[in-house]
């Protein structure tokens, strides 16, 4: 029995036993006096068994058929079940039980389908516990971004990263699937984001290189604020860089990246998706409007915070890496070592001027010096008449001393030695006779 029926058991054997009266039983109970007469004139003939429900113990009226039950869970168990990385949830499933079989049932009722036959089972992984931080209050007041690396595609493509985007007050989701978290990929990702909702104006990431780095210690020395390419693009679209110190900071993306890593890699399944074109085809036709239908959220006050979009022209020339390079004296520019021979502007070469070599993600380059585009060729090789380099002659070895050389001779063999002078010549006096 219910609480509420023990309780009014307990009120009518007070009633019984003449402690109450009818009436007192009906205020004590919240029920009319006429319902209060019928609860005693059943508990005067049953007992306590007349107060209990007439339909309890009993299958509901509302119930599925047993038949309905069965063929729902012959097909929960042979397309959407599996090993605990590959099975589908209850609400997973029952989407596509109405998609794709059409049987409308509820996610609820299905759950309880699922445990009875063992075909669901949740295990709940203890957690240090955080304080969930607030959302923000308008749409596009902060926008998170995050890469996630996993095998979206499993055995029948490569592995990648997918880059997310979630509104911090909405949990509006964009979404790109890539080979590695480059700063073209995440440049790709925020320009689709603001050709559909326009400028936000913050973008939360993490500490990497892509879109912030840690100052060197001549930039330190010098109080520099280094800037990547990433951040160099947000600069000049107005969008404020916030790094996040850890990864529960940025949880909202993260726990995005979860349900995207369980319901995408299924739905891509279902559709044999087995490449990145195809994968973000699917993405921008499909996942992204139903997946934000259902998951999106009203945020806090109606007021939108992106700005205007720039025109395709003007993202043209925000969405490109830009490094500065010295022009040498016969007006060559030398980048990732390759050699351009500007065209002549005047009489005189920018002797040591600076010039910004521009570079698209399709390989286009331009060449800008003080604001102004630049003809320019490439060389074939090194800078100057754009003749190739020769090679250099090999260097002639050294000859190889004889073994009784001097430089092989040890300093104790090389001293003088003191030779004494020869001897003086005996003179001998020969005796002649006198002549008569």
């Amino acid at each position: 029995m219910s609480s509420e029926e023990l309780r009014r058991v307990e009120v009518m054997a007070r009633v019984k036993s003449g402690g109450l009266k009818v009436g007192d039983a009906g205020e004590m109970l919240g029920v009319s006096y006429r319902q209060a007469k019928r609860l005693w004139k059943r508990y005067r003939k049953c007992g306590a068994e007349g107060l209990r429900h007439g339909n309890a113990g009993k299958p509901s009226n509302r119930a599925k058929p047993k038949k309905f039950r069965r063929q729902v869970l012959q097909l929960v168990k042979r397309k959407y079940s599996g090993d605990e990385g590959s099975r589908f949830g209850p609400t997973l499933a029952a989407e596509h039980l109405g998609a794709e079989d059409g049987l409308e049932l509820a996610a609820v009722t299905l759950r309880r389908w699922m445990l009875a036959e063992g075909l669901w089972s949740r295990v709940r992984k203890g957690r240090e516990h955080r304080r969930r931080r607030t959302r923000r209050e308008h749409f596009g007041e902060l926008v998170q971004m995050d890469g996630s690396f996993h095998a979206w595609l499993e055995g029948r493509g490569p592995a990648g990263c997918m880059m997310n985007m979630v509104d911090d007050a909405t949990s509006t989701t964009m979404l790109r699937l890539g080979q590695e978290e480059t700063t073209w990929a995440a440049a790709h990702t925020l320009r689709r984001w603001i050709e559909e909702y326009g400028v936000p104006l913050a973008l939360y990431t993490d500490w990497k290189n892509v879109y912030q780095r840690a100052p060197t210690e001549k930039e330190a020395l010098r109080g520099e604020v280094p800037v990547t390419q990433f951040g160099r693009m947000c600069e000049k679209l107005g969008i404020r860089l916030i790094g996040a110190n850890s990864p529960q900071a940025k949880g909202r993306v993260e726990r995005s990246n979860g349900t995207h890593q369980d319901r995408l890699i299924k739905k891509m399944r279902r559709k044999k998706i087995a490449t990145y074109a195809q994968a973000n085809a699917y993405l921008a036709e499909e996942y992204l409007a139903e997946h934000n239908q259902r998951f999106a959220c009203a945020a806090g006050q109606p007021e939108d915070y992106h700005r205007r979009a720039p025109s395709r022209r003007e993202l043209d020339r925000i969405f490109r890496l830009e490094t500065e390079r010295t022009v040498s004296q016969d007006w060559v520019v030398r980048y990732d070592n390759r050699y351009f021979q500007l065209e002549r502007q005047s009489r005189y070469a920018p002797t040591r001027g600076k010039v910004l070599v521009c570079e698209w993600e399709d390989g286009r380059l331009a060449i800008e010096y003080r604001g102004k585009e630049v003809a320019w060729k490439q060389l074939p090789g090194a800078p100057g008449q754009g003749a190739v380099r020769r090679p250099r002659p090999a260097k002639r070895s050294a000859p190889t001393p004889a073994v009784d050389h001097p430089w092989r001779r040890r300093y104790q063999d090389m001293r003088v030695a003191v030779v004494a002078p020869p001897e003086a010549p005996t003179l001998v006096r020969v005796a002649t006779s006198a002549t008569p």
